[in-house]
């Protein structure tokens, strides 16, 4: 399983039925800090009825709970959008 694939289970694990979108942007980085072919930088967008009502901190934190295992270990960069259904 990719990088990516796992930072999508980890997001249907959190939100399930939730819309939930990765995106690979490692080879717009290629060269920088952080680079690795198997995946280092990615954008993520969720759009969860979880976060109604929760402003953008509480929101990001929801996002980083799910993907802590693989920011801390093999993500050098994630980029969030996020907002309610």
């Amino acid at each position: 399983m990719t990088r990516q694939q796992r930072i999508e289970q980890a997001l249907r694990d959190a939100f399930p039925g939730d819309d939930a979108r990765v995106e690979d942007l490692s080879a717009q980085h290629h060269g920088h800090a952080g680079f690795d072919v198997q995946g280092s930088h990615f954008r993520v967008r969720v759009r969860s009825a979880r976060f109604a009502g929760l402003g953008p901190l509480a929101r990001h934190r929801l996002v980083y709970d799910a993907l802590d295992p693989l920011l801390r270990q093999e993500v050098h960069s994630v980029t969030l959008d996020l907002g309610p259904l």
